[in-house]
């Protein structure tokens, strides 16, 4: 199993604007639409990889609190189908309901969002202020496959919980998530 690290980028940067599918209904939704109403954290996922897989139920847990705290979240597989299948529209709205998503879960079939936001890996994640400015490009928390470190969501939390508090992000120190790389066309 490879390992590919988020892409270190300057941090600051404004969300791409998007339209993507909802695997759930079909339904386009925008960027617009889904970061209006403040804070969004963005996370490049896909039904197939197993850091994803091991992160899954907690991301689910993630998804339902930050609802709670009025932080939007949303879930972009952007991965070829051609060669990975099972990360397509179907199972992709069969996962969602049957983890009960509480996040749109979209399809980038172009992958033309992914590369917007210079997304690498599965799970990779960014969180964006109400002002959809980038201020965190890192991982979920420690646990990965394997490594007996429970999945917890600590260091994207303690990011929200900092946002939320009126502090600054620490832009220095940010460990960058891990996981297989997004599969190209």
């Amino acid at each position: 199993m490879a390992i590919t690290p988020t892409t270190d980028l300057p941090l600051g940067f404004n969300a791409p604007h998007f339209q993507l599918p909802n695997a759930i209904d079909g339904a386009m939704l925008s960027s617009q639409e889904l970061m209006q109403d403040g804070p969004t954290v963005v996370m490049f996922i896909c039904n197939h990889c197993p850091f994803v897989v091991h992160l899954l139920d907690g991301l689910v847990a993630f998804g339902n609190d930050m609802q709670a705290l009025g932080v939007n979240v949303i879930a972009i597989s952007s991965n070829d189908v051609s060669t990975h299948p099972q990360d397509g529209f179907t199972f992709m709205k069969a996962l969602a309901i049957e983890k009960n998503f509480p996040f749109s879960y979209l399809y980038d079939e172009s992958q033309a969002v992914a590369r917007a936001y210079d997304a690498a890996c599965t799970p990779d994640f960014s969180v964006f202020d109400a002002h959809q400015m980038c201020i965190y490009r890192g991982q979920f928390d420690a646990s990965r496959p394997g490594n007996g470190i429970p999945v917890t969501g600590h260091d994207l939390r303690d990011v929200v919980r900092t946002m939320l508090a009126g502090h600054e992000v620490a832009s220095t120190g940010q460990i960058p998530s891990m996981g297989c790389n997004i599969k190209w066309k």
